[in-house]
């Protein structure tokens, strides 16, 4: 089965995928760290499915989600007013117009990855929990909402998925009841990582057991 995992540098779901003998590929606009650069496509992959993958069977978009997370939005909208900020008689709040229309941007290829994903009849479009200027935008519901703990990971962090023509993940190993005996820094790693360059890219990384299940049972 021919595959793409969109704005997917790390290829943890591409490695999955070809482990249970799926012809995946991976494309971002990053560089891949995966370790499979045979696999990875390095450009927008809005220009390369029409110029290489006519035929695809399954597909999955992992958008960038810095302006479109509920987490970010108190650098999108304000109760107070804010250098940067301007009075928004529409939404009756301070709004940062900068990052609006970089969210505005950030949602119409987040509708249009999932537009793609109902064209191609199978695959899924995943984000964090999404603030309702986003959702004004995007207009359609998550279908489930999991978390790294129900797969084997000491942590917490809401992920939502948009599918189509797939059941929704089923959990393999919850750890929650364990999880929840750390500190809260260390089960909410993801929100207290470091800042740096790689920042964003280390929190939008797909946890291992989330690949993992997503390619055992969809596949």
């Amino acid at each position: 089965m021919i595959t793409i995992i969109a704005c997917e540098e790390s290829q943890e779901v591409t490695k999955e995928f070809r482990k249970v003998g799926h012809f995946a590929y991976s494309c971002d606009l990053k560089d891949c760290s995966g370790g499979f650069p045979e696999w990875h496509y390095k450009e927008d992959v809005m220009k390369l499915l029409p110029r290489k993958f006519l035929s695809i069977s399954f597909s999955g978009f992992h958008p960038v989600c810095k302006y479109l997370a509920n987490s970010g939005v108190r650098w999108l909208a304000s109760k107070k007013e804010k250098p940067g900020f301007d009075w928004s008689d529409k939404y009756q709040i301070y709004i940062n117009q900068e990052r609006y229309n970089k969210m505005k941007e950030a949602a119409i290829f987040f509708k249009s990855a999932l537009s793609y994903v109902k064209s191609v009849g199978k695959g899924y479009v995943e984000n964090p929990i999404l603030h309702k200027y986003a959702m004004e935008i995007i207009n359609e519901k998550q279908t489930q909402v999991i978390q790294p703990y129900q797969f084997g990971h000491l942590e917490k962090k809401a992920t939502c998925l948009w599918l189509v023509g797939l059941p929704e993940l089923k959990e393999t190993n919850n750890v929650y009841t364990e999880m929840m005996k750390l500190p809260y820094k260390d089960r909410a790693k993801i929100h207290y990582a470091s800042p740096g360059k790689n920042r964003d890219t280390l929190r939008s990384k797909t946890y291992n057991g989330i690949a993992k299940a997503m390619a055992t049972q969809w596949c």
